[in-house]
């Protein structure tokens, strides 16, 4: 991909003495995806993928050998920039399409929505099984759209008691989350459901939202008479906001109004070559017609943040972003890790050996527009253009601020598979090749493969992937819509006590 490269990708899976080029064979089996040495590498040596160091040899290694855990370590070097998302077009302001608008939900506040929920919160563990039981009498999505709206969803997660009062850790980042999801754009109106005696007080959490979104109503299940009196008076009060979100209709938007989460899992060597880069190029097209995107997981752009920082509009950014992946550092020291423990067994399996490389691709999802700005977990936008969310690197937990911060839309990339989607936000999946695309179709939203072989370019599959995100903005279901994902997939950061 590189003069500079030392390794190759295998386009198909190569046996020994498969002839992989005029002068080079293979020396033995190299599954697809997986990486091949394109010249003699001596100990110690800088491997190089992207043009870019990805890791050390760990012992001498012939040309057409198979490069990966056995013989390729972590190194602290770090690389320089991140695979090209540009294609063969002249970059973003050329490449973003004059399309106006997209029909979208407008809010009271000026936010615009991508969908028209109803949502039923709780505010504690306690309350869960009562918001999971008033939605279920609303769990056919056919007969809420019916209605006017696109679902009744539950937000239930495992916190809200037991955590220190007065202003924890532990309780401000899951206020700030809640509290994102009570003001977002795609929620037509809210139920908010406390016990009455958990820490996360309901009325300091609905106080503490500002007005001008939806409409929210609160139920305590303790003053309401217990979990039957709860639950049945809960679905008459959801029923009077499904009537009042009904009225609201889709009205034309300007591109701007979208914001976009940027999310990758269950990666393999293909993502940083083809769905990523891809993504990167419809991301520059987005921020060229003033929307915003947000790219997060700090543990994975451990080793590229540099090339985050040198986009950076000044040094206060730049150094933000680089005190946040200090934390890290410091935070996994304390826990006797390092962030060289990335990349998990399915990355592993796919074909990325080292977080480095791991890294590269995942900063490609960026595209190249300027770094605006640094967020905390959970914590709104401000702005348009491109931002960076400080989260762990998994993926419901990940995607969970991203929604929180504002994100009306998501698109995650993928290369071995995954089955994710978001609480809220519709997401929009991309497959780094065409066999996880055949095989997942019911998954899977756009195929990025083709580029690896050349019947595709970037600029091309970034121009699909755009018009599909104004599609899916203006109404168009995506698969994990249609496998009604989500319900389990809010996930809030736990970073506090639990006493």
């Amino acid at each position: 991909m590189h003069p500079d490269d030392s390794v190759a990708i295998a386009l198909q899976a190569l046996a020994i003495d498969d002839r992989i080029d005029r002068r080079l064979k293979s020396r033995g089996d190299i599954p697809v995806g997986h990486k091949v040495a394109v010249h003699d590498i001596g100990e110690g040596d800088p491997i190089r993928k992207y043009g870019h160091v990805i890791g050390i040899a760990s012992r001498a290694i012939r040309a057409g050998e198979h490069v990966h855990t056995h013989n390729l370590a972590y190194t602290d070097d770090v690389p320089g920039e991140a695979p090209s998302t540009r294609g063969d077009g002249d970059g973003a302001e050329a490449a973003s399409p004059g399309l106006p608008s997209f029909p979208g939900y407008r809010r009271a506040d000026g936010c615009v929505g991508t969908r028209n929920y109803v949502g039923v919160m709780a505010t504690v563990n306690c309350s869960a099984t009562v918001v999971s039981r008033i939605v279920r009498h609303f769990e056919h999505p056919a007969d809420a759209r019916a209605s006017g709206v696109d679902g009744v969803v539950a937000v239930t997660h495992q916190s809200g008691c037991g955590i220190p009062a007065g202003g924890g850790v532990e309780l401000s980042v899951l206020q700030r989350v809640l509290r994102g999801y009570l003001r977002h754009p795609n929620f037509g109106g809210w139920l908010v459901v406390g016990l009455g005696c958990e820490v996360n007080q309901l009325p300091e959490l609905v106080g503490a939202t500002p007005s001008g979104g939806a409409p929210v109503r609160t139920l305590k299940i303790q003053e309401a008479g217990g979990t039957r009196a709860a639950i049945d008076s809960g679905i008459g009060l959801v029923g009077e906001l499904i009537a009042a979100a009904s009225d609201v209709n889709r009205r034309p938007a300007p591109l701007s109004a979208l914001r976009v989460g940027l999310q990758c899992g269950g990666s393999d060597g293909w993502s940083g070559v083809t769905a990523n880069p891809a993504l990167g190029n419809a991301v520059d097209r987005l921020v060229a017609a003033g929307a915003a995107a947000i790219l997060a997981e700090t543990p994975e752009i451990h080793g590229a943040e540099g090339l985050l920082k040198r986009r950076a509009v000044d040094a206060g950014v730049a150094a933000r972003l680089q005190s946040r992946v200090d934390w890290w550092h410091d935070y996994l020291a304390r826990h006797g890790q390092n962030l060289s423990g990335n990349p998990s067994p399915g990355n592993l399996a796919g074909g990325i050996t080292t977080i480095l490389e791991k890294s590269l691709g995942a900063v490609a999802k960026s595209g190249s527009a300027p770094l605006r700005g640094v967020l905390d977990y959970a914590e709104a936008l401000e702005g348009p253009g491109l931002w960076f969310m400080d989260s762990p690197g998994y993926d419901p937990c990940s995607v969970t601020g991203e929604v929180a911060a504002g994100a009306n839309l998501i698109c995650f990339t993928t290369g071995r598979g995954s089955t994710f989607g978001a609480t809220g936000a519709p997401t929009v999946k991309i497959a780094s090749n065409s066999e996880l695309f055949t095989r997942m179709r019911d998954d899977m939203d756009v195929d990025c493969g083709g580029i690896a072989n050349g019947e595709d370019t970037i600029e091309a599959a970034g121009g699909r992937l755009f018009r599909t995100i104004v599609d899916v903005a203006s109404g168009k279901r995506t698969n994990s819509e249609k496998h009604g994902l989500g319900t389990f997939e809010f996930v809030p950061w736990s970073q506090g006590a639990v006493v």
